[in-house]
């Protein structure tokens, strides 16, 4: 179960850089930061859970990577962030860290 929450710690990792992009544009301001918060909460009780049978390092390494990964995707995706051959090979140098991690925990 700690692995489930891990993996679901990362994807709303994801979610508060994408709040603090949404609260630079004064319209979202409010709901940015909002839901930076609330991700932030969600995301730091579900490492907590996590971090009872899986290690400080491992779990930490690899909640950053999914956050990192998939802001990175997110970036790209819907904010028209640069998707250069570097910048993927980047992120997947991230992502295969993660799998090595897991694979050797």
């Amino acid at each position: 179960m700690s692995w489930i929450y891990l993996v679901l710690a990362g994807l709303f990792e994801i979610g508060w850089p994408v709040g603090l992009k949404m609260a630079q544009t004064p319209s979202t301001r409010l709901s940015g930061i909002a839901i930076a918060i609330v991700f932030m909460g969600i995301s730091g009780v579900l490492l907590w859970l996590a971090q009872r049978t899986i290690p400080i390092g491992t779990a930490y390494a690899i909640w950053t990577g999914i956050g990192a990964a998939g802001t990175f995707l997110v970036g790209v995706l819907i904010y028209n962030d640069p998707a250069s051959f570097a910048r993927f090979a980047g992120v997947g140098l991230i992502i295969s860290g993660v799998i090595t991690l897991k694979l050797a925990h």
